[in-house]
């Protein structure tokens, strides 16, 4: 124990740090836990620029995390930070300028079948089946059409769509939708999962079980998963870990662990835990405007007198 500078009043340091460092016993474990397997992905000095006739702009700068296997990581930052840059680096669809991208030690250098990829939008082909969808990838990559068939059905029953099937995207929600595409990047048995903005498109109460569903889908899949969203809730009630980006250029302002004990549930949302975690993201993506009260104040001042001066 340790004193706070009150004569008799003894506080730890776990009571002393903010509210979003403070882990339960349970959480401090989980993360011990975490940090004890082996590392998936690792971004060292990662950048990117481009070039324009205005010149040079710098969308990432010295970008440096890694994550653990089996770990849910989201990544938030505020507009124009480079957050989609960022996974679509990771996924190999944009070259970097500069640093490396490691997944499993070896270089990614462009798309792979080891990263599974999930957009905002659907992406689904129109033309064909749910399960047609599904088995476009192992069919892709010169897998029997049998055992395509076989595990499209078996990770549609896995995402609870097995008994659509047959049915066409548009005869889908778009919850059911979205379903669909995590399946259709599941059954390629990547490594990591990227998913970027994949419920920003649907209304609240949908994506809320969506988000359930990922949770659901994760906790009974080896799989790793970097989330890209703008919602600070959803990074909150999903993630192990939140990056933090600022903009302008992009850059690493924390890695937070979530203090929000696992299993979650949306009840969560009220917890001493979330709110501190939540005030904490606030505070970092929006900080603070400094500003002059008296030099604020006194042009509102001077036109009111004025017009005082007018009346009279």
């Amino acid at each position: 124990m340790t004193t706070d500078g009150l004569e008799g009043i003894n506080v730890s340091t776990e009571q002393r740090k903010p509210g979003y460092l403070q882990q339960s016993d349970a959480v401090r474990e989980r993360f011990a836990k975490i940090r004890q397997r082996e590392v998936i992905l690792e971004v060292k000095q990662l950048g990117k620029t481009y070039h324009s006739t205005q010149g040079e702009v710098v969308a990432l700068r010295d970008v440096n995390f890694s994550i653990h296997r089996r770990e849910l990581v989201c990544v938030i930052g505020p507009s124009g930070c480079g957050k989609s840059t960022l996974i679509r680096m990771l996924a190999g669809l944009e070259p970097h300028t500069s640093g490396e991208v490691l997944l499993d030690g070896k270089p990614v250098d462009g798309p792979g079948s080891d990263r599974g990829m999930v957009f905002q939008g659907y992406t689904l082909f129109p033309w064909l089946t749910v399960k047609k969808n599904v088995m476009f990838g192992p069919e892709m990559n010169n897998r029997g059409k049998l055992e395509a068939e076989r595990d499209a059905l078996m990770w549609l029953d896995l995402v609870g769509l097995g008994k659509f099937a047959d049915a066409y995207p548009h005869q889908l929600s778009g919850g059911m939708k979205q379903r669909v595409a995590i399946a259709r990047a599941l059954v390629n048995q990547p490594r990591i999962l990227l998913m970027d903005e994949p419920f920003g498109a649907l209304d609240a109460q949908t994506r809320t079980k969506m988000q359930t569903h990922l949770l659901d889908i994760w906790k009974n899949v080896d799989i790793t998963i970097l989330f890209i969203t703008h919602d600070l809730d959803e990074a909150i009630f999903l993630a192990d870990r939140i990056l933090v980006l600022k903009a302008h250029p992009g850059e690493v302002q924390e890695f937070i662990e979530v203090p929000v004990p696992r299993p979650r549930y949306p009840g969560q949302s009220v917890s001493e835990e979330f709110l501190a975690t939540k005030a904490r993201l606030e505070e970092l993506i929006h900080p603070p405007v400094q500003t002059n009260d008296a030099d604020e104040v006194k042009p509102h001042m001077i036109r009111f007198t004025n017009v005082v001066d007018n009346v009279e």
